[in-house]
């Protein structure tokens, strides 16, 4: 096993920012129904900066393990930088190679946090 996918079983063991934001200001999920797979994120967004975010759902280390490690890599980046995130950018982040169908449960994150930023939770 490369150190790769020893990251991955790690972050998918012991996932980082896994839960549910209280204070969340955006929220939206992302769903694989092929797999059923399934990525919530919430984000609390002030001054166009992710002040702080967290993840929530089920499925394959690689969609959950991705969620880890996304929601470490995005905490403290302006909202533009995060529209500007794309499925390379998850890639370059897991540093292995995914088939078609892998890669959809990699980029669950990334769809389920473009999704929230347009999904402001009403006060």
């Amino acid at each position: 096993m490369n150190i790769y996918q020893e990251q991955i079983l790690e972050h998918y063991k012991d996932p980082q920012n896994y839960g549910v934001l209280k204070n969340a200001t955006h929220r939206d999920y992302a769903l694989n129904p092929t797999c059923g797979d399934k990525v919530c994120i919430d984000m609390h967004i002030k001054k166009n900066i992710i002040q702080d975010i967290a993840f929530s759902g089920s499925g394959c280390a690689i969609s959950q393990a991705a969620a880890s490690m996304f929601t470490q890599k995005v905490k403290g980046i302006t909202v533009e930088n995060l529209t500007m995130m794309n499925k390379d950018d998850i890639l370059k982040m897991l540093e292995i190679e995914l088939s078609m169908n892998r890669l959809k449960c990699g980029v669950l994150v990334l769809e389920a946090s473009h999704r929230a930023l347009h999904n402001p939770i009403k006060l």
